[in-house]
Order: C-alpha cells, then structure tokens, then sequence
C-alpha cells in the first residue's frame, strides 16, 4: 500500500513556496513508472511506491493549498469539489485504462506507459503556468486581521500536531474521519479485487468495479463541495461515512457483479459527501498562517489510512476471511461518523459565509 504522506510537506509550503514544492513533487514521480516497468524483484517495486508515495504528498498537498488559497472562503468547497472530481476521475479514468491495457497487452510495460506520460505532462505544466500562491493567503490574513478575526498565535511546530491531531474539536474530529475514510478506502483497493476475484469475477468486470467507485466520487463531488458551501459541513461528513458504511456491509452481505456494482455506486456517493468537505473545513477551522501546516498534518492522518486500511483489512481477512474483514472495517466506518456528529461544531459553508478574498495584481 502507499500513502501519501509527507510530514515536511506545509513547512516547506510555507518558507520556500508553493510552486517549488509542487515541482518537487513532480521531479519524485518521474522515475515510478519506469522503476516499475523494469524491476527486477519486488524492492523496485516497494521503492517505486515510496517515490510515488512522496510525489503524492507533496504534489496533491500544494495543489490543494493552492486552491484553496485562491478561492477565499466563500467557495472553499466548492473549489475542493473541483479538485478532488479532477483527481480521482483521472484515477477512475486511469484505473480502466490500465485494466484494458494489462488484459489486452500484458501486466508490463503497457499499463505503467501512460503514467510516465502523466508525469512529464504535470512537470512541465507547473513549470510553465503555475504561479505561487503565498500572498493569497497573506492577504487573507491581513483582511481577517482588519475585519476583527482573532490575530494568528504563531503555534508550535508540535503544538499544532497536537491541535490538529487531538486538541482542537473541529480540526480533530476531521482528522480522524479523514483517517478513516482512507482506511476503508485501501479495504476497497487492497481487498475487494481479490474478493471479486476469489467470487469468479473476469478481470474486466473487476476492472470496471475498481472504474465504477472512484468515477461516481469523482462526478459526485462536484455537487457535495458545492453543498457544503451552502449547507454545511458536519452533516456532510458524519452522513458520507455512514453512507460508506452502508454500502460495505452491502457489499459484504451479497454476491454478484451486479449487487457489487450498487455498493461500489453507494460507496463512491458516501465518500464524495466526505473527501471535500473534510479538506474545506480544515481551511474553515485553521489561520490562513498556519493553514498549509494544517492541511499537511490532516494529510497525514488521512492518507495514513490508505496503509493502515489495507494492511488491517489483509490481517482481518486472513486471519477470518474477506466477509468479516469488510464488515470489520464497515463498523469503523460507521463509529467515526458518529464520532464527527457528536464532536463537530459548524463553523464553515452556511453556517460561516465569508467574502472572498483576491489579491493584488491578479
């Protein structure tokens, strides 16, 4: 499993810039797909996924700082939506793709060809258009500052781990549902084509699977970041787990492609409700200082669980088979909305409606 985690990722965000963080991380993916193409034992492999593991963490984090340093508060969500329906459509997109290419031509080298062609492709678009976006969130705290919003405590490097990874009800409770989101999220990659494919599945019904999840996510999510904005975010949250709780136990309850399919459409439903509602609370929740920071410490939680999810969900499934470990992870899933629904306060979407903020010269 790879999770793309980068702990230095929002102190790098925030003293050398955006846009070089972003380059680096697309200078960390270019090896990958070749790595994978021409490994000779499975070390190549495992490394390759660490180098993609910090392309992740450094590419994916930034783009979203970025955005989000862009849009103000007014439409967080709605821009967060946006990027994560471009990601993971891509990712669904991508998923088929491979699935044709490995039936049609072969596990290498054909599947791992369009990924080198990503990575080139995003090194050089960052190279050419992205600019930084640092002063954006500057202003923004000057105008939060004017407008009588408390001044930025400057915290610890520790002490805001310790914030938002425990202390802080809104910043907290986002980072364990992100935790656990993932964490059913690696059940879904790591097990569930193993289980179809144990039922009889063909590999291009479970390619088609794999697709269906990510792409109803993907569509989903610009209507859910959008609904944020006017609704809410709690709800959002708590109800989306409770959703990918529902659809796992479906899937785990039932056999056949077409039962699999609802679960995997219901799935993909419950954590577009989550994935950008949980990224525009962060912004509601932390200064615009120390925003960055706090989107990385998030990120960290949350993609921790696309390890912890596949590893747990391998251990449950040998240890007791693939049923109880999907019900297993399904029953966490469903703890960790009532954890956001008891926890939570409202602070952003409608319930906080701020102007948004732009910046000079642009």
């Amino acid at each position: 499993a790879t999770a793309p985690i980068a702990p230095s990722t929002p102190i790098a965000n925030e003293r050398i810039g955006r846009k070089q963080v972003l380059l680096l991380g697309w200078l960390a993916a270019l090896p990958v797909p070749l790595m994978i193409i021409f490994a000779p034992s499975w070390s190549w492999v495992v490394a390759a996924n660490v180098l993609l593991g910090i392309n992740q963490g450094l590419a994916w984090s930034t783009a979203v700082v970025m955005k989000i340093d862009l849009v103000g508060p007014a439409r967080r969500g709605l821009a967060m939506g946006l990027n994560e329906a471009a990601g993971y459509g891509a990712g669904a997109l991508a998923a088929l793709a491979a699935g044709y290419l490995a039936a049609t031509y072969g596990v290498r080298p054909a599947p791992f060809l369009p990924g080198l062609a990503f990575a080139v492709l995003g090194l050089l678009l960052t190279l050419c258009f992205v600019r930084d976006t640092r002063d954006h969130a500057r202003l923004e705290a000057r105008q939060h500052a004017a407008s009588g919003g408390a001044p930025t405590d400057t915290p610890t490097a520790g002490a805001l781990f310790r914030r938002v990874s425990f202390t802080d009800r809104n910043l907290s409770s986002v980072s364990q549902a992100g935790l656990v989101n993932n964490l059913n999220d690696g059940l879904a990659w790591g097990l569930f084509p193993l289980f179809f494919a144990a039922a009889g599945l063909s590999l291009g019904r479970i390619a088609v699977l794999a697709a269906v999840y990510p792409g109803v996510w993907s569509v989903s999510q610009l209507v859910t970041g959008w609904a944020s904005d006017r609704l809410g975010r709690k709800w959002l949250i708590a109800g989306g787990m409770w959703v990918q709780a529902a659809a796992l136990l479906l899937i785990a309850a039932t056999r056949g492609f077409g039962p699999w399919l609802a679960g995997a459409v219901l799935l993909g439903v419950g954590t577009a409700m989550v994935y950008p509602t949980l990224l525009a609370a962060i912004g509601d929740a932390a200064h615009p200082d120390w925003r960055a920071s706090a989107v990385g410490i998030y990120r960290l939680w949350r993609d921790a669980g696309y390890a912890v999810g596949a590893i747990l969900a391998g251990l449950l499934a040998d240890r007791f088979g693939f049923v109880p470990a999907i019900v297993a992870i399904g029953a966490l899933t469903a703890l960790s909305g009532c954890v956001a629904a008891v926890r939570m306060r409202e602070a952003g979407g409608a319930a906080a409606p701020a102007p948004v903020v732009t910046a000079a010269g642009d």
